[in-house]
């Protein structure tokens, strides 16, 4: 088999870090790295894609002596790209906890259904956002996002080049702070719907002894639960647009915090 002509004027080594880069993105970002998709087809996608940026991001001298040196190389832009798929996943995981808090409050929390992207049991209502969120990053061309972020990272991180500092740990500290705030604002209607039902039963419990409110309690708040989730779906959309704009302008902040000073 000839080796590509995009390989040998750039050299082996650094096509070999730049198909590094790619893989650790794929691995955890969104649509891309699911276990539904066949693990030849994530390396070919990122050699493929390897082969079309080798030629965009310019010649660097790659200064080692030894393969433990090239290996450091090898660890640092498997960083960088993994760090870059983490960021955009971590949209999903904001989807997943908001979906956890609304089914433990309208009694769905013990009723789980497999995910096969994750092989894990989520509930009733994480999956159907979670699938809903990807129709919709895949609406908003969120992949190409991720492939143009990818193609960028070389204009701040030149091969081999990423630096971990300070600046990555507040950075994910950050990150993760606006998930779960996310989160609770996607819960927040259905949590407060049925924060004013428990109170509303309470009263009738203590007005009419006679009556089983919690006969009543758990049908009402499903169908509480389930009609808030239906009203406030436009919202939900609107949100999910917005957390991959941040998504985007994250990325953008993670590459700058990991270039060369």
């Amino acid at each position: 088999m000839a080796i590509p002509a995009e390989i040998m004027h750039i050299g082996m080594e650094v096509f070999l870090l730049v198909f590094v880069r790619m893989t650790g993105l794929f691995v955890v970002a969104p649509v891309f790295g699911g276990k539904n998709i066949p693990t030849y087809l994530k390396i070919g996608f990122s050699f493929m894609l390897a082969l079309v940026l080798v030629n965009t991001i310019g010649t660097w001298d790659l200064n080692f002596t030894n393969i433990y040196e090239y290996f450091i190389f090898v660890l640092k832009e498997f960083i960088v790209g993994i760090t870059l798929g983490y960021v955009s996943y971590l949209i999903f995981t904001g989807i997943h906890l908001a979906g956890q808090l609304i089914d433990m409050q309208i009694g769905f929390g013990i009723v789980n259904v497999i995910d096969p992207l994750n092989s894990i049991q989520v509930p009733i209502t994480s999956t159907f956002y979670f699938v809903l969120c990807i129709l919709i990053f895949l609406i908003c061309k969120g992949h190409y996002i991720l492939i143009r972020a990818l193609s960028v990272s070389y204009k701040y991180i030149p091969v081999g080049a990423g630096v971990f500092g300070k600046g990555i740990i507040d950075d994910i500290l950050r990150v993760f702070g606006n998930i779960f705030f996310t989160a609770f604002k996607i819960s927040a209607p259905i949590l407060a719907a049925i924060i004013i039902a428990d109170v509303a039963l309470g009263i009738i419990s203590k007005s009419v002894p006679q009556m089983n409110v919690f006969m009543v309690g758990m049908p009402l708040k499903i169908v509480l639960g389930l009609a808030i989730v239906v009203i406030t779906m436009p919202m939900f959309i609107s949100l999910v647009e917005n957390l991959i704009r941040y998504m985007d302008n994250e990325m953008y902040t993670f590459l700058k915090d990991m270039a060369v000073k």
